[in-house]
């Protein structure tokens, strides 16, 4: 019989490591010249060179990102009480991705950019960011850096530890970043659903609630629970119509 509780270290740690190796195949992509970054070589500790159909996967992967991200971004989004909504994204399982920074880089940065992840994820990130001057004038000088607990609080930037499955906790930490109920807000990952917001998980949640006519994995459950508790989160309206799962 299996363990439940080494079962799920066991899927915790898999799918920490696949942070690794999204970031050491967006570092290949980028000496390639498929894309331009400027930070993901500070994430990196060990580079590796990629086969091709793996960089070119990655490039498309990052240029529908990037014009869905800079769609929202551009579009004006009228609140008839507030004006001009302020625009917001919400990363969940962001790891060590770059996006922020870029955004400082073009003049495109959100509002608010909210990074959700597992704590020894964002601890390391944390850590990163107080260590490396290129990083640290992206987040603010105010902003206050806390490694141990894997926070970085700013006034436009926000890194938070939590375990996506853990709905109470993650009710925390959304309120911790101060997400504003009224202005528009966008969460980016592997499925994608569109309405004024963008929202995207990894790994890829469905359930019941969203039912398709194959069998959803184990992750699929577990973050089946996460959309369904977003969605009734005030400061995430969503509209779950073009939800579409991954294949």
């Amino acid at each position: 019989m299996s363990n439940p509780v080494a079962d799920s270290r066991s899927n915790r740690a898999a799918v920490q490591a696949t942070n690794d190796d999204a970031s050491a195949s967006k570092l290949s992509c980028v000496r390639k010249g498929y894309m331009k970054d400027d930070y993901i070589h500070l994430f990196v500790r060990r580079p590796v060179r990629r086969s091709p159909i793996i960089n070119r996967g990655y490039f498309a992967r990052w240029a529908a990102l990037r014009k869905l991200l800079f769609q929202f971004l551009s579009s004006e989004i009228h609140d008839s009480e507030k004006g001009y909504t302020k625009k917001q994204i919400l990363s969940l399982g962001a790891g060590f991705d770059t996006t922020y920074f870029q955004l400082q880089d073009e003049g495109k940065a959100p509002h608010l950019y909210v990074e959700l992840d597992f704590k020894e994820v964002t601890c390391k990130k944390a850590a990163l960011i107080e260590s490396c001057v290129q990083l640290r004038e992206k987040v603010g000088e105010i902003a206050i850096i806390s490694p141990d607990k894997g926070q970085v609080l700013g006034d436009h930037y926000k890194l938070l530890p939590v375990d996506l499955r853990d709905i109470q906790k993650l009710d925390d930490m959304i309120s911790l970043a101060e997400l504003d109920p009224g202005s528009s807000a966008l969460s980016q990952a592997s499925i994608v659903i569109l309405a004024s917001t963008i929202i995207t998980i990894e790994p890829v949640v469905i359930t019941s609630a969203f039912p398709f006519n194959r069998k959803p994995s184990s992750s699929s459950l577990e973050a089946a629970t996460v959309i369904s508790a977003l969605s009734s989160k005030p400061a995430i309206k969503l509209s779950l119509s073009h939800l579409r799962p991954s294949p």
